[in-house]
């Protein structure tokens, strides 16, 4: 049974530019905006991780303190600890995320600890979150390959997003980060995790490194997600295989999702028009298919 309507996570403005070369604060609103106006109800706008190591996101303050808000949009940003946390409150963010992975070897190279001391880092910062009223997302890296330790087992993945989410995160974002997935791998994922988290609170974040995104998160659909994670443009490169695709464009699948019959609530055009503006700022082609052919 398919889902009558599917919701847009755009990561575009976050996990895609901070992949990119730097683009002007300005334009960076100028995207969060067209993307709002094409009908999008949620963006991730912003990073609070230390600028020394992600520049590309050392003005996300300003960016957030900058957009023209617009009713019924929630404006989202990382967080990885919390002075990250205070950082995002203090710029107005409507909600935060934390980031754990699925993969030991993952997780020590991307942020020097074990998947275990990763998620002792998040309990103050869910704790303060909750005090405030925000609402914090998890992210789970690596759900269907590792760079480091290979094909990762649907029961590790569904351990660490159950212990996200009875720590209080209320969805969990299920990220295939380097793109090995294949449908029904992806499938048998899902299903492991939704017999210990809610189907309901789960998200897709598949990268197309090697094309499989769309037929992996169509393999998904009938287990009842309704929430995809995508990047207009298809913004952000995989920064572990050089020279690959790396997010799914938004494009892409909004056009994949209204052929289906699936309401989204995004307008297509609009949405390609906001990802060619932010490519001309990149110096290149949109990296959205669907984008490429409405344009010719």
């Amino acid at each position: 049974m398919l889902p009558p309507k599917v919701s847009l996570f755009e990561v575009g403005p976050r996990d895609g530019l901070q992949n990119e070369t730097s683009v002007s604060t300005q334009a960076k609103i100028a995207l969060i905006e067209a993307l709002a106006d094409a009908g999008v109800k949620r963006i991730e706008a912003a990073s609070f991780v230390s600028p020394k190591w992600v520049p590309q996101m050392a003005d996300s303050g300003e960016v957030l303190r900058g957009i023209s808000r617009r009713a019924g949009v929630c404006y989202s940003a990382l967080t990885p600890n919390l002075k990250g946390l205070e950082l995002a409150l203090a710029a107005g963010a409507d909600e935060v995320a934390v980031f754990a992975a699925a993969s030991e070897g993952f997780s020590q190279k991307n942020i020097n600890c074990s998947i275990e001391e990763s998620i002792a880092r998040f309990e103050p910062l869910l704790s303060r979150a909750k005090e405030q009223g925000i609402r914090v997302r998890g992210y789970v890296s690596c759900v269907l390959g590792c760079p480091y330790d290979g094909e990762i087992a649907p029961a590790e993945v569904a351990r660490v997003a159950d212990i996200l989410h009875q720590l209080g995160c209320y969805e969990i974002s299920l990220g295939d980060t380097i793109g090995v997935g294949t449908p029904l791998k992806a499938r048998k994922m899902v299903e492991t995790v939704a017999e210990r988290v809610p189907v309901e609170r789960l998200a897709l974040h598949f990268h197309d490194t090697y094309g499989q995104a769309l037929a992996n998160i169509l393999a998904c659909l009938e287990t009842g997600v309704s929430v995809i994670d995508t990047s207009v443009a298809g913004l952000g490169g995989c920064p572990y295989a050089k020279g690959a695709s790396g997010n799914l464009a938004s494009e892409d699948l909004v056009y994949m999702l209204h052929g289906m019959g699936i309401d989204t609530g995004i307008d297509l055009n609009k949405l390609a028009q906001a990802g060619r503006q932010i490519s001309q700022q990149l110096g290149r082609q949109t990296g959205s298919k669907v984008a490429r052919a409405l344009g010719a």
